[in-house]
């Protein structure tokens, strides 16, 4: 066996941001590496993710997973190669999926780990359509929103990893009409041209709600929330009646200091007995073969199609952290380590 290497890189959280996360937040930190104990394996790292989520994480508050520790690594999804092996099942060449992201060398117990085939697929799609971003698209689609053929869908953040695949995982389903809002007229050509949106708007370029009243004149029957705030209150008032709404996501409020005016119309939710409901992906593990077989179908076939939005650099980690915060990607942002 190849010497193992004496230190590795990480991302340590220092400091709890107050709104936007800063520079002086976090550190890269190199520290020793440790032979893998029984059990466990020690995985080279070659791509991590970066997801909306982690911003929660960064605040010291009570919430559905853990936040982060001041002065220990960050952690998140990650697939590499098994370097050095003291588990049954795995061993050295292997390629794993784990959660231990955020840094060069993972030491993972090895039941927290999967392997992956990268002859089936890239590595990196397995942080992201064949991933959790893809399950959450899956899951929050047809089983929170319970999706039906005909259904008019909406969906917001519609460029990025989740949206992307709701909307195009809803024409495959038979949609009678797929709505996305993006943040640059580059997003929504790509949302018609190359995802089969039926329609797209900048939600830079005017109201919210005006513009999806444009784009859906007989209303919405689906929404699929990764914003929040102005987004929802425009979805409220153009879903019609028994509207199901899955919020999956309001990367609008992660950095905000002060609460957020909208919705103001949540009286409509009663008249038009609407479905608001909340999700998680970590409810939704039985989905998991089904989604697996389906998409990895539709990948397959072309009739699904998926961008990632790759940062070279274990160093550009953070960076690429923001750059997602700001809307910078198309589909999946992921961090190569590969270089």
């Amino acid at each position: 066996m190849s010497a193992l290497p004496a230190t590795g890189r990480e991302w340590h959280l220092v400091a709890r941001p107050h709104g936007w996360p800063k520079a002086e937040d976090v550190a890269l930190r190199e520290v020793p590496v440790a032979a893998p104990g029984e059990g466990r394996i020690l995985v080279r790292n070659h791509y991590f993710s970066v997801d909306p989520y982690m911003r929660g994480r960064m605040n010291d508050v009570k919430s559905y997973v853990p936040p982060f520790q001041l002065d220990q690594p960050m952690d998140g999804g990650a697939v590499g190669e098994v370097i050095a092996s003291e588990a049954e099942g795995f061993e050295v060449g292997d390629h794993v999926l784990h959660g231990l992201g955020w840094r060069e060398y993972a030491n993972v117990p090895a039941k927290h780990a999967t392997k992956v085939a990268p002859s089936l697929a890239p590595l990196s799609a397995y942080l992201g359509v064949l991933g959790m971003t893809g399950l959450t698209a899956y899951a929050g689609l047809f089983d929170v929103a319970s999706f039906k053929e005909g259904d008019a869908v909406f969906v917001s953040g519609a460029a990025g990893a989740v949206g992307s695949q709701v909307g195009q995982m809803a024409k495959l389903r038979g949609a009678s009409r797929v709505i996305g809002s993006a943040g640059s007229d580059e997003k929504v050509k790509l949302l018609v041209e190359e995802y089969g949106f039926d329609a797209a708007f900048n939600y830079k370029s005017g109201p919210v709600a005006q513009q999806l009243k444009d784009a859906a004149p007989d209303g919405i029957d689906v929404y699929f929330d990764n914003v929040g705030g102005d987004h929802l209150e425009a979805a409220i008032s153009s879903l019609n009646v028994h509207g199901r709404a899955t919020i999956c996501g309001m990367i609008a409020q992660y950095n905000a200091t002060e609460p957020s005016p909208a919705p103001r119309n949540l009286a409509l939710v009663i008249g038009k007995r609407l479905r608001l409901q909340g999700m998680l992906v970590g409810d939704h593990a039985a989905l998991q073969a089904q989604f697996v077989q389906d998409v990895a179908g539709w990948i397959r076939s072309g009739e699904l199609k998926y961008d990632e939005t790759v940062v070279e650099g274990m160093e550009h980690g953070f960076d690429a952290f923001l750059g997602l915060l700001r809307g910078e990607n198309t589909g999946k942002m992921i961090v190569s380590l590969t270089r």
